[in-house]
């Protein structure tokens, strides 16, 4: 009864809607409100703001065309682009429609924080669309009804939710967060757009902000799409051209070079001029759009030369984000292997256990069938770090002698140049092998020295530090499950830092007893990550030459996941920390005022 009653409202408000051709843009501005909560700008909504966003917009109503990428990045306009979509599709072209948001956790914030707003302010959404709180409604906070169809909200981390009704208009906010496979069913983009396939007039958007360059859901699919950019049109010559960073100039003034006429103009005066979205394969029927930060109306052309600065100044990672949220590009990384004997030209001679600007000590536990190894990672500001020491216990994994050496060393004290000692105050240890029971029991008895349990788990989208579970005979030990893929991608990034004064830069000792010769620098770079089809699907793997021993590399991935866990505020024990050569300078100043007065008492 309710299907039919659908198909004949349709059928009404096909009759009585306003003229087809009737854009998103159009609708957008004559009847969206912007929402206090989610917008710095609220009240009447009007697209010459931000005039880019109306041929993105109106290419979702264009009839030949099916699909839409958005490669874009922050603060251009991405979230109204989606808004005004569903608004349109509810109000004006009734049909099923889906929302898909990395995780259910982000589509359930996604729906409280934006969408229940704009529903709320806007008086043709509100009579349409009931109230989630009424006892009348049939709403809930991931399922709003319509005349005429529905609003799914789903996590593309939920296989069920993706596989069920057909679905005309699909929308997939942030997909390179997406996992690379939503359970066991395969990519959730695909397993998403697949529920459209009954409609001929299906509509299949995709928008993100870009990662990693050959990794990147959004950059492959721009890649075969139209590829459109976002031309302006030159204050002297008229040119027109794109929004490009390698022609923003500081000096004499903010501003961008022509590529044409090689003339230097203002930010007002670039943002003042015509543009237009202009084409590489205009044919291609695949729509798809780049537009960076140069171009918002919300971003000024000098905070984005200060977050590049600021970015370059802080090491890889933060500028690989910068690329990412204002570039609105994928970025390249460094594909070249890293050179062993560079490394081994940055180790230093700490000349004591624990050398200047480590804050807290940390270690990694690997367990193999003949032995253990520990590394002990010290970690400074910014997760600067520090090889303190690695070492192998060899012996019978069934007896104990073993795992009492590793007990006695995880306690033992490391001291600095002024002979402060330095305990180890957290530790992960590996249960994948064959002696997972014996890694639960010597982990609960020493879960009060915060000693975890853990398991790696590969995958690209896997978070790096997960909840808990409750392992063992009696469920009573913690088993951290570590996004192993995550750690990896964190260390590369770290050890290819040059500069010691950079967030994140590695430092290793000199001393050979250390532990830290070739062979520990061969292990610690032997994996390379590379795509590969798994099962008929593209996945990112890490993989090793067979002969190869990574467990330097594993080492360093727990001691970094123990200093996740644990959390700590490094800035905090940096300005706190008692100890260190301020610390003993003041120390020494009070010593020669007591023996000088001592002197002057006698």
């Amino acid at each position: 009864m309710k299907k039919k009653t659908a198909k004949l409202f349709r059928k009404i408000v096909k009759l009585l809607a306003p003229p087809p051709n009737l854009t998103i843009s159009d609708w957008a501005d004559e009847y969206r409100i912007l929402s206090p909560e989610s917008s710095a700008e609220p009240g009447r909504w009007s697209t010459d703001r931000a005039p880019y966003l109306r041929g993105i917009m109106d290419s979702i109503t264009e009839p030949k065309v099916e699909e839409i990428v958005i490669m874009a990045s922050a603060q251009v306009g991405k979230s109204e682009i989606i808004n005004n979509t569903i608004g349109y599709f509810i109000a004006h072209d009734p049909w099923p429609i889906m929302l898909v948001q990395p995780t259910l956790e982000m589509a359930e914030s996604y729906s409280k924080d934006r969408l229940a707003p704009m529903i709320r302010d806007m008086p043709i959404l509100s009579k349409l669309v009931g109230n989630a709180g009424s006892k009348k409604s049939n709403n809930t906070l991931l399922r709003k009804e319509f005349p005429g169809g529905q609003l799914s909200l789903v996590g593309a981390n939920s296989p069920a939710s993706l596989a069920s009704r057909p679905i005309r208009v699909v929308l997939a906010d942030e997909v390179d967060r997406f996992p690379s496979s939503a359970g066991k069913e395969g990519d959730p983009l695909k397993l998403a757009q697949k529920r459209t396939k009954n409609f001929w007039n299906r509509k299949k958007i995709s928008v993100s902000t870009p990662t990693i360059a050959g990794e990147s859901r959004i950059e492959m699919e721009y890649k075969n799409s139209s590829q459109h950019r976002w031309n302006v049109s030159c204050p002297c010559c008229g040119h027109f051209q794109p929004y490009e960073w390698e022609r923003i100039k500081r000096k004499p003034i903010v501003g961008m070079v022509c590529e044409s006429c090689k003339e230097l103009s203002t930010e007002i005066e670039w943002k003042q001029r015509p543009g237009d979205w202009l084409a590489k394969y205009p044919d291609n029927l695949k729509r798809g759009f780049h537009i960076n930060a140069l171009a918002s109306p919300w971003e000024s052309w000098d905070n984005i030369i200060k977050e590049y600065y600021e970015a370059k100044a802080s090491g890889v990672e933060l500028y690989k984000t910068w690329v990412n949220t204002v570039l609105g590009e994928a970025y390249a990384e460094d594909k070249s292997e890293h050179k062993i004997d560079e490394l081994l030209q940055r180790r230093q001679d700490y000349k004591c256990d624990v050398p200047e600007g480590v804050l807290l000590l940390t270690a990694g536990v690997d367990v193999q069938d003949d032995r253990l190894e520990v590394e002990v990672v010290g970690w400074g500001l910014n997760e600067s770090s520090w090889g303190v020491d690695y070492q192998v216990f060899r012996g019978d994994m069934t007896q104990k002698a073993v795992w009492n050496q590793l007990d006695v060393y995880l306690q033992k004290q490391f001291l600095n140049l002024y002979g402060e000692a330095q305990s180890i105050i957290a530790a992960c240890m590996d249960s994948g092998g064959h002696f997972t029971d014996e890694v639960y029991a010597f982990c609960k008895e020493r879960k009060h020295r915060r000693i975890y349990a853990i398991k790696g788990k590969g995958g690209e989208g896997v978070a790096y530090i997960n909840k808990p579970s409750k392992v063992g005979r009696k469920k009573d030990t913690d088993l951290y499950s570590i996004g192993v893929n995550y750690g990896k991608d964190l260390i590369y990034e770290r050890l290819k830092e040059k500069e010691p004064e950079k967030p994140g830069y590695c430092h290793f000792p000199l001393e050979m007893e250390k532990g830290y010769d070739e062979a520990y620098f061969v292990g610690l770079t032997s994996e390379r990550k590379q795509k590969k089809f798994i099962q008929g699907k593209m996945k990112t793997v890490w993989t090793k030459p067979s002969s190869a021993r990574n467990e330097p590399l594993d080492l360093r991935n727990y001691s970094t996941a123990a200093l996740r866990i644990l959390n700590p505020d490094l800035e905090y024990l940096a300005k706190n920390k008692i100890g260190g050569e301020v610390y003993h300078q003041q120390k020494r100043r009070k010593r020669k005022a007591r023996r000088t007065l001592s002197k002057g008492v006698r």
